[in-house]
């Protein structure tokens, strides 16, 4: 009977404890229980779960496991967010030029999210404070970014009625470059080109802002470019469908460097006196050709090196001996090959007149005038165009002045007159002092 009250008091206080419980806490003490009676009765001896009744159990165990999936979501977004913000933060950081804190950003956003690169997929920061604005990934975007020119002209801003080409960066109490009207602004790019068609100043110029890029695709500025190099033949523009095209396209020489062959043969020397061996010798020495927008070109044979010569050769002007100087024209024939015919002299030098023998008779001396004609083939080789030249033909025409006749001495064009590469040299550009 004692007991029998014991367990009917305890029930009591455990109805009441009951009902002062929330019902969260009656359901997970509901499930608690339910999962321990699971777990004694598979623990006990010749009981199978397959006699046990668990869709409760299974139901409870699934809430669970919902609830623990849901927990595991909500910390991989909050783990992706974080890492999104800072990856656009080093984005930041790089743009800025402070790629030491930018590394560091870029390796906490990884360590988070090792392919956060490919999962941002707006341009724009949640908080709106610019960072990753410039960070393009929408396929329409790209699209805008295939014509530049196209897309820079339609975000150029009009203020005052007058086209800005460019805006300053930063609030400044002297004349920014902006305020040049149109006119002006193009006048310097012609001098940045100059009449030695240093084209590759003005891409570079072209880097500066959106609205140098304009300026630099001037239609104008190629159209002078081309017919400084094809004259009258490049008329027209068909089949290029821009001047600037015509000029990247079309087979020309090059103006920014020199090209350059070297030639090596062995030569046999004569006999010891005691005639118990002969000598070979290894002869070896360069070509180099040097042409200039104008029609001018330079020729030059030597044994010295290019690191001795190529800097001489930077002006007509040079004081280098024995260098022969002409002109030369472009030539297309119908199997579409660009061919170089060359007309070089050599460098007449004012003799001073010798008086000591002013006095005395001397036989006259017959003047000749030396002249040499060279045909080269203008191809392209590896990743560089028109960085080649194939010899044709190679002649010697002596016009005597006395009589008027000429002889001609025709060269075999053997391995002795091995191809001529280009080397471009960075000394060559923007030296001239005419505009184009």
């Amino acid at each position: 009977m004692a007991e029998a009250e014991e367990d009917c008091h305890s029930d009591a206080v455990r109805v009441g404890d009951d009902e002062k419980e929330s019902p969260a806490e009656r359901d997970l003490q509901a499930q608690l229980q339910m999962f321990r009676a699971q777990w004694m009765f598979e623990l006990a001896p010749g009981v199978g779960s397959s006699n046990l009744d668990t869709r409760p159990c299974r139901s409870g165990r699934g809430s669970i496991l919902k609830a623990a999936a849901d927990t595991k979501g909500r910390q991989e977004l909050a783990k992706e967010e974080k890492a999104r913000e800072l990856f656009l933060k080093a984005v930041e950081e790089e743009q800025n030029g402070a790629l030491y804190e930018a590394i560091k950003f870029y390796r906490r956003a990884m360590q988070l999210v090792p392919d956060i690169e490919f999962k941002i997929t707006y341009t724009r920061s949640p908080d709106g404070d610019g960072i990753g604005n410039s960070y393009i990934e929408d396929n329409e975007d790209d699209s805008k970014v295939a014509d530049l020119l196209s897309y820079f002209q339609q975000q150029l801003t009009f203020q005052e009625s007058v086209l800005k080409l460019c805006q300053p960066e930063l609030e400044t109490s002297q004349t920014h470059i902006s305020v040049l009207p149109m006119e002006v602004l193009m006048y310097i790019f012609r001098w940045v080109v100059s009449s030695d068609l240093d084209l590759r100043s003005l891409e570079q110029l072209s880097l500066v802002c959106r609205g140098f890029y304009i300026c630099a695709r001037d239609p104008e500025i190629w159209r002078l470019a081309c017919l400084k190099v094809w004259g009258r033949s490049c008329m027209k523009l068909v089949p290029y469908s821009s001047w600037r095209e015509m000029f990247l396209e079309r087979p020309r020489v090059r103006f920014d460097g020199v090209y350059i062959s070297k030639t090596t043969y062995i030569r046999q020397g004569e006999q010891s006196l005691d005639g118990f061996y002969r000598a070979w010798h290894q002869v070896e020495y360069y070509r180099y050709i040097r042409f200039f927008p104008d029609g001018h070109v330079m020729m030059l044979t030597t044994p010295e090196e290019p690191q001795s010569i190529v800097p001489r050769l930077r002006t007509r002007n040079t004081r280098t001996d024995a260098i022969l100087l002409g002109h030369y024209r472009l030539s297309q024939d119908a199997d579409n090959q660009t061919k170089v015919f060359a007309v070089i002299t050599k460098k007449k030098e004012d003799k001073p007149l010798d008086y000591k023998y002013r006095y005395f008779r001397r036989v006259p001396v017959q003047e000749a005038d030396h002249s040499f004609h060279v045909g080269l083939q203008l191809c392209s080789s590896g990743h560089q165009r028109f960085n080649k030249l194939i010899w044709i033909h190679h002649s010697c025409h002596i016009t005597y002045k006395s009589t008027g006749e000429t002889a001609v001495s025709a060269f075999e064009i053997d391995k002795m007159y091995t191809p001529l590469f280009f080397a471009r040299v960075r000394s060559y550009t923007a030296f001239s002092e005419r505009p184009l």
